[in-house]
């Protein structure tokens, strides 16, 4: 049994060799945790060079959240079911920034796309690509990604 990598590490099969017809015996899709890490971390370099203390306008904390991005959060979460909800304050947290992150990407990018979550994470879900071009850019460079 010859046993075959197909865009590593995501998909893996296993195939026999029957004469000239190859049978694929299993398809096993492999569970890799999806980690919004190194994305969060370009932003909180772009968006405050890592103080959680810091303040621009209504924008609080190291990632720089609204107010309204903290209501979306609490109305994603009530819509759940779930109970947990976050504060104004919360925003000075990092892992809270983190987790609000997380919540904002889960409603309006469940596909997981790093471009995608750049750019509604500067402009929101009604964001275009030419209002969002240069933070975009700025973020992959923090990335150290062309």
């Amino acid at each position: 049994m010859k046993r075959t990598w197909i865009l590593a590490p995501l998909l893996f099969v296993s195939t026999l060799k029957l004469g000239s017809t190859v049978d694929v015996i299993e398809n096993i899709e492999k569970e890799v945790e999806f980690s919004w890490d190194s994305v969060i971390a370009a932003i909180i370099e772009v968006e405050s060079s890592g103080d959680s203390l810091a303040v621009c306008d209504i924008y609080c904390g190291a990632m720089q959240i609204s107010p309204i991005l903290v209501a979306d959060c609490n109305e994603t979460l009530a819509k759940k079911g779930e109970e947990r909800r976050y504060t104004l304050q919360d925003r000075f947290s990092i892992e809270k920034s983190k987790e609000m992150f997380c919540v904002i990407q889960d409603r309006y990018n469940p596909e997981k796309n790093v471009e995608k979550a750049i750019r509604l994470w500067n402009a929101g879900p009604s964001y275009t690509l030419s209002s969002t071009e240069t933070y975009y850019r700025k973020v992959l460079s923090a990335m150290a990604v062309d």
